[in-house]
C-alpha cells in the first residue's frame, strides 16, 4: 500500500513552502514518526515526519517551492524492513547554546586574525584585508606593527577569476524583500536622531554584572535597558505603539517588543510579550532564549507573530548611524548603534564619554514630529538616568515631593 506524503498546513496566510533538506532519500526504509525532510516557509522552518513505516520514494527536490497540500513523496507501507537495517535513531536532545555576548568596543578578546582598531585603520588606508596579514599578537591578533609592515600583494590580471553564480532566493529572503519595499512605499517614513551617554548604564553593568549573573543565571546586557526604556516611552507616547488599520488607528495598552536578530537564513524578528511587566533579568532570559532559537532556526510562528514596536541593534556589526526601516504593520522602529568614546560638554567642561547614536524611524501618518522627538528624548533620559526605569519615567525627586 502506498501512503502519499503531502505538504501540511503550517500556518495561516502561508500558501507555499520550500523543501530545505531531505533527511532521507528514495529507497530508504523509514520508521513511523522518523524525520524525513525539513520545510521552510517565509516565516519559519518545519520538520516533516513519516506517518507510517515503509520504503520512501521522493518526488520533489530540495530547493523546490511547493504549494500547501501538494504531493512531495510516498511511502510503500507494505514493504518489509530490510534485514540488518539499523533502528531509527531517537530524536536527539537539542543542546541550547548560550547566546554570544553583544560585542562592544570595550571587549578585550579578539579572534585570531582580528586587527586592533589602530591596525584596522592602517590596513584600510593601505587597501589590505586582514586575511592577508599574519598576526603576531596574543592569540594571533594583528597588531599595529603588523599592519605597518604589511604590504599589498600584487595580483596579475591573469590570476584573477571573474566567475558568477546564481542562487535561488529563499522564501524568507523573498518575504523580507517584499515587506521592506512595501514599508517604503506604503508609509510616510521619517527618521529622527539623538545621542545617549552610555556611561551610567555601563557603570551600573560593571558594578553588578557578576552578582546579576550569579543570581539570575544570565548576562546583563544593553538590550534589557533599552527594552525597558522603550516601554516607559511607549506608555507616555501611545501613538508610537499603535498602527493604522484601514481608516482606524489601533492602540495597545501593552508592549510587545520585537527584537531584530540576524539568523543563518536571514533577519528574523521574534517578540518579547508584555515587556512592560518584565524585570531586566526576565527580559535578558527571553532575549537569550529567542536568540538561541533563531540561530538554530527553531523559532515558531507564534514567537515571530505580532509585535507593537521593534528594536534593532546595528551596533553589534559596527554601525555608527543608520535609518532603520519600519516593520509593518508597526509604526516605528528604534535603531541602536555602536558605542564610541567622543568628547562632549558636561557642566561647561569637555569630557570623554561613551556615546551612542539612536535613530527612530516612524510613520508620519500616525506619529507627529512632537511625539517622535519626545519619545526619543524620553528613551535617552531613561538610559542616562536608569532610576527612571523604576518610576515609569517620573523624576524620583518629584515623586518624593509629591509634585
Amino acid at each position: 500500500m502506498s501512503l502519499e506524503i503531502k505538504v501540511p498546513t503550517v500556518g495561516e496566510s502561508i500558501n507555499e513552502v520550500t523543501i530545505a533538506r531531505w533527511n532521507k532519500k528514495t529507497g530508504d526504509y523509514v520508521e513511523m514518526d522518523e524525520l524525513i525532510c525539513e520545510l521552510e516557509s517565509d516565516k519559519a522552518t518545519f520538520e516533516l515526519n513519516a506517518e507510517k513505516a515503509g520504503i520512501l520514494t521522493v518526488i520533489a527536490n530540495e530547493g523546490d517551492t511547493i504549494a500547501i497540500g501538494a504531493l512531495i513523496a510516498s511511502i510503500d507501507t507494505s514493504a518489509a524492513k530490510p534485514a540488518g537495517s539499523a533502528p531509527a535513531a531517537p530524536k536527539a536532545e537539542v543542546k541550547k547554546e548560550a547566546p554570544a555576548p553583544v560585542k562592544s568596543e570595550k571587549n578585550d578578546t579578539y579572534a585570531s586574525g582580528t586587527p586592533s582598531p589602530a591596525a584596522a585603520k592602517i590596513l584600510a588606508e593601505k587597501g589590505i584585508t586582514a586575511t592577508d596579514v599574519k598576526g603576531s599578537g596574543k592569540d594571533g591578533r594583528i597588531t599595529k606593527s603588523d599592519a605597518m609592515n604589511a604590504s599589498l600583494k600584487v595580483v596579475s590580471n591573469e590570476s584573477k577569476t571573474r566567475e558568477e553564480r546564481k542562487e535561488k532566493m529563499t522564501s524568507l529572503r523573498k518575504t523580507v524583500s517584499k515587506r521592506l519595499v512595501a514599508a517604503k512605499n506604503e508609509t510616510a517614513m521619517l527618521t529622527t536622531f539623538n545621542e545617549v551617554d552610555m556611561k551610567p548604564i555601563m557603570d551600573l553593568r560593571n558594578q553588578y554584572k557578576t552578582q546579576f549573573k550569579d543570581q539570575f543565571g544570565v548576562n546583563l546586557g544593553f538590550m534589557s535597558f533599552f527594552t525597558k526604556a522603550v516601554c516607559v516611552a511607549l506608555k507616555q507616547f501611545p501613538a508610537v505603539n499603535a498602527y493604522i488599520d484601514g481608516e482606524e488607528i489601533i492602540y495597545h495598552d501593552f508592549c510587545d517588543i520585537s527584537i531584530a536578530v540576524s539568523a543563518p537564513k536571514g533577519l528574523v524578528v521574534p517578540v518579547i510579550r508584555n515587556a512592560e511587566s518584565l524585570s531586566l533579568a526576565e527580559i535578558e532570559k527571553e532575549v537569550a532564549t529567542l536568540a538561541g532559537k533563531a540561530r538554530e532556526n527553531k523559532l515558531t510562528l507564534q514567537e515571530m507573530t505580532g509585535g507593537t514596536f521593534t528594536i534593532t541593534n546595528g551596533g553589534v556589526f559596527g554601525s555608527m548611524m543608520s535609518t532603520p526601516i519600519i516593520n509593518p504593520p508597526q509604526s516605528a522602529i528604534l535603531g541602536m548603534h555602536n558605542i564610541v568614546e567622543r568628547p562632549v560638554v558636561r557642566d561647561g567642561q569637555i569630557v570623554i564619554r561613551p556615546m551612542m547614536y539612536l535613530a527612530l524611524s516612524y510613520d508620519h501618518r500616525i506619529i507627529d514630529g512632537r511625539e517622535s522627538v519626545g519619545f526619543l528624548v524620553k528613551v535617552k533620559q531613561c538610559l542616562e538616568n536608569p532610576s527612571l526605569l523604576l518610576t515609569g519615567g517620573q523624576d524620583p525627586n518629584k515623586m518624593v515631593l509629591g509634585l
